[in-house]
């Protein structure tokens, strides 16, 4: 089987993360990695063996100079790809996407990027096969990400009515947290609904949701509270089963001393997940309560990770290498070690 030549543009906190995962699929080969930083961080990628390539030729000017082995210009690298996935700074992306278009090549955006700029928002478990030969898509951010999970769960079994969410968010990245977190502050978003009910939205019309966040001095991961109502009461075995329907969404116990996002992150070290990762949404079954048809639950998000397995699903579908979601995202969790408990 022929692989699909996957390019990526933009090597930071998604795309270093996204040239891995690539990486370990059988299905694509990585044939280039695209930035304009002349620090460790594109020597990691030079010390993986991944091809490097600059934005243009000023910035390869200034990797060249500064030692790093260039490869050519975004330009060059557009012309030996399949399928490019833009992981530059939000609203940066917006701006390649003419170049993709001109040279006619498949593109996926992350979720910082608007709606419009695709007309189209992937979530693997949701809409997939929507997806199935577009020129382009975007992967909605962590937290929507987690939303739409969590919900299409819900609703594949019949539960889902309407849901409304509390978002912790974490302050900044972890890497550059020294450069500008917050500290002994909770800052509110001042919209109601915040933006991620809607974005949920862009994936999945039908979903009744509203979220509010506030965001809070830690970088680790964010902390969602949800009340949902259901269609009818239910019982806490239904609603457990409901979301064991996602091969992504794995179910930990307060009890088990998993008690805080510190010590969540802990486990995935202690698992050796590259860089302490966490694609899944780790739900608190003990902490789950129904009464009738309310259901309350708490869900930690892996700010860094949960993009990546829905990024590596949009290439296939895009492609059409892999026409069945199903088949897809049992190969993406097979390769990334997911799974449904920890």
């Amino acid at each position: 089987m022929e692989k699909v030549k996957v390019a990526i543009n933009g090597y930071g906190v998604i795309g270093k993360r996204v040239a891995d995962a690539v990486a370990l699929q059988d299905d694509m080969e990585l044939v280039g990695v695209c930035d304009v930083i002349t620090d460790w961080r594109i020597k990691i990628a030079i010390k993986n063996g991944y091809p490097v390539f600059a934005f243009n030729d000023d910035f390869r000017k200034q990797m060249t100079e500064a030692g790093i082995q260039v490869q050519g210009t975004l330009s060059d690298l557009i012309k030996k790809a399949d399928i490019i996935v833009d992981c530059t700074p939000k609203k940066i992306a917006a701006q390649n996407i003419e170049k993709y278009q001109e040279a006619e090549l498949k593109f996926i955006l992350q979720g910082g990027e608007k709606h419009e700029t695709t007309g189209h928002s992937f979530s693997a478990e949701n809409n997939y096969e929507t997806a199935l030969g577009l020129s382009s898509t975007r992967v909605v951010s962590c937290n929507t990400t987690s939303i739409v999970r969590t919900l299409t769960a819900l609703k594949k079994a019949g539960l889902l009515k309407k849901a409304r969410g509390t978002l912790l968010r974490r302050a900044t990245d972890p890497w550059e947290s020294h450069l500008n977190g917050i500290m002994n502050t909770l800052v509110p978003e001042r919209e109601i609904p915040s933006h991620q009910g809607p974005d949920a939205q862009t994936v999945d019309p039908e979903l009744d949701v509203i979220t509010v966040a506030v965001k809070v001095p830690e970088t680790l991961s964010h902390l969602h509270y949800w009340n949902v109502q259901l269609t009818r009461e239910a019982s806490k075995k239904e609603v457990l089963d409901a979301f064991g329907s996602s091969t992504r969404l794995a179910l930990i116990n307060y009890d088990d001393g998993l008690s805080a996002n510190n010590v969540i992150k802990e486990l995935m070290l202690a698992m050796n997940r590259p860089y302490g990762d966490m694609y899944e949404v780790a739900l608190w079954q003990d902490m789950l309560k129904v009464e009738g048809d309310e259901l309350f639950y708490a869900y930690v998000v892996d700010n860094q990770a949960i993009v990546i397995p829905e990024t590596i699903d949009a290439i296939r579908a895009l492609t059409e290498i892999e026409k069945d979601s199903r088949e897809s995202i049992a190969k993406t969790n097979k390769s990334l070690g997911i799974r449904q408990r920890f």
